[in-house]
């Protein structure tokens, strides 16, 4: 059982910082693996770990592209709009050198939202794509025969992931890449979990902070500074007025959605589980608790901004800060390693680098989601680090990269931590 403990700390987002070195990727855009090889993540019980995957010497969907990994992308999305339709782009572009994009699964698109205007721009985007690429578009994954190493990338709604895990298991996919936080709930994400092992296949999660460089530059100066934490920032660009149609909008929780990044961190680098947990320290002086009502006139309960620190078992201690409000720049998010309380060291996302490529991106193409510019290279890293990894044949995960088991602990711990934290708000 943890130990409650609250604490008016001060805000460490407010401190002025050195100025830390650009955290901008390569002009590769693929991040290196060798920066992760110096972190030591936490394993997991040996009995949740991922088999082995399949050898690269089979057939593909289409016969078969030499360095190429099958990818069957399941939701699409408006084009420019939708992450998933991000996704495809990407991969149809080149950008992922191990990925072949040969299916699109749209359901809605293809279906009944076909004759709505966003489904007639999908439709002109799809045409063009198949003539470019031959890349198939279909309305249920059972209209394509799948052979070889194959990864599905599941990028449509929560609620519906349990029930698309299973499809395309069995229609033949080798691998699953899910976006987070993987399913609504943790009994939902744990059966999910249990019949992927049962199907010996592998399920990668797109938690994209595990691979960006300013979580990684200030987890490598943590790991070499003596007495060293960390606080995780993450901001959003929410107005005051926009917080009631937020809450409803992510009426799962900001810890099961803004913050599960973090939880995510916490849970790969940091070892943090439920069971694992000593003591969590409320950041009563930073947080704000919320009761508003959204657009339907129903209310809801959640943080417009919440700071803790979590102590595990193991003598580690790490602290998250959150904030719906934090940003007038489109939101932003930081690292900040601390010894004896005082800062020592900064990294920062997106760093001036990359806040001019986001505008001039934005400028270029007004229409994009500006999100996809901020998190476009660790798109790509994360597809590309699975799909080489599913061409080598090699064992367990890709390197960095979340797997289910860790989507399991961080959902189990916002479902715990949330309560904890809203009564210990309240006092």
């Amino acid at each position: 059982m943890a130990v409650l403990m609250l604490s008016g700390m001060m805000s460490l987002a407010s401190l002025e910082a050195p100025t830390a070195q650009s955290s901008r990727m390569p002009l590769s855009r693929i991040a290196d693996a060798n920066s992760l090889q110096q972190l030591t993540a936490p394993k997991l019980s040996e009995e949740n770990a991922l088999l082995d995957c399949v050898p690269r010497e089979v057939s593909c969907l289409r016969g078969g592209v030499a360095g190429k990994c099958d990818v069957v992308l399941v939701g699409c999305g408006v084009p420019k709009r939708g992450m998933g339709w991000y996704h495809a782009k990407q991969m149809l572009e080149g950008d992922v050198p191990s990925a072949t994009l040969t299916a699109v699964v749209e359901p809605w698109f293809l279906g009944a939202g076909g004759d709505s205007p966003p489904g007639q721009t999908f439709k002109a985007w799809a045409d063009e794509m198949e003539a470019a690429h031959g890349t198939k578009f279909v309305k249920d994954i059972n209209e394509l025969e799948i052979k070889g190493p194959t990864i599905a990338l599941i990028s449509g709604r929560t609620a519906d992931n349990p029930k698309l895990l299973k499809e395309v298991i069995a229609a033949g996919c080798t691998h699953v890449y899910l976006e987070k936080p993987g399913a609504p709930t943790v009994a939902e994400l744990e059966e999910m979990k249990a019949y992927a092992k049962k199907k010996g296949v592998p399920v990668y999660m797109g938690y994209n902070k595990n691979v960006t460089p300013y979580v990684l530059k200030a987890l490598e100066f943590e790991q070499k500074t003596a007495g060293a934490s960390t606080t995780f920032v993450h901001n959003n660009a929410y107005k005051e007025e926009e917080l009631g149609e937020c809450f409803e909008r992510n009426a799962e929780g900001m810890l099961k959605n803004m913050a599960i990044h973090e939880l995510a961190l916490l849970a790969t680098y940091y070892g943090v589980t439920v069971d694992n947990i000593e003591s969590v320290t409320p950041d009563a002086e930073y947080s704000r608790c919320l009761t508003l009502k959204g657009p339907s006139g129903k209310e809801f309960t959640d943080f417009a901004k919440i700071g803790f620190t979590v102590k595990t078992k193991d003598g580690k201690s790490v602290t998250v800060n959150a904030d719906r409000c934090g940003s007038t720049e489109g939101g932003d998010s930081k690292a900040i390693v601390a010894v004896d309380g005082k800062e020592v060291y900064r990294a920062v996302t997106p760093d001036e680098a990359l806040k001019k490529v986001c505008d001039e991106s934005a400028a270029a193409d007004p229409e994009m989601m500006p999100y996809f510019f901020l998190q476009s290279d660790d798109y790509i890293t994360l597809k590309e680090r699975a799909t080489a990894h599913i061409l080598s044949g090699a064992p367990g995960a890709p390197e960095g990269m979340a797997t289910i088991d860790i989507a399991v602990e961080a959902l189990k711990c916002a479902e715990y931590l949330t309560p904890m934290l809203q009564a210990a708000l309240k006092k």
